[in-house]
């Protein structure tokens, strides 16, 4: 089970990278469209960057993360449970997921042109996923409770 073990958790890392490489750039693309006039030719290009990133990186990333999260847990058992880093260390993937929501609904009101939020706003949202992430990391690696 040891090798079976270590190739899950590496393509969960590698899925893990992915999508917290997609949820890092894709609030930064927003920060630059609401700074550009609504249908504009680089509004107009933010829309297609926009959209294949959430499509073609952040949704398959994020669910490779989830299939190689579970089976890592089907894998490591039961104990885990009763942890209190596993229980810190869901809570921040359930939020992770929340903001992944928000971003992609955020995106569907920057494709019919209906962003209402300034730069600002996103330069904010910008940081989420960053704190999320340290959270995560510190629970997994140093398991403080």
């Amino acid at each position: 089970m040891g090798d079976l073990y270590s190739w899950v958790k590496a393509l969960h890392l590698i899925s893990v990278i992915a999508w917290m490489a997609g949820m890092l750039y894709l609030p930064r693309l927003y920060v630059y469209h609401a700074g550009v006039a609504s249908g504009s030719e680089q509004s107009e290009t933010f829309k297609v960057m926009e959209r294949r990133l959430l499509r073609a990186i952040i949704n398959p990333a994020m669910a490779a993360t989830f299939l190689f999260g579970i089976w890592l847990l089907v894998l490591y058992g039961p104990d885990i449970w009763s942890q209190g880093w596993w229980h810190v260390k869901l809570l921040m993937v359930v939020l992770m997921t929340a903001a992944h929501g928000f971003l992609s609904r955020w995106r569907k009101d920057f494709e019919v042109d209906r962003n209402t939020r300034p730069a600002r706003f996103y330069r904010f949202v910008n940081e989420v996923p960053t704190v999320l992430m340290i959270v995560i990391i510190v629970m997994v690696i140093v398991k403080p409770f």
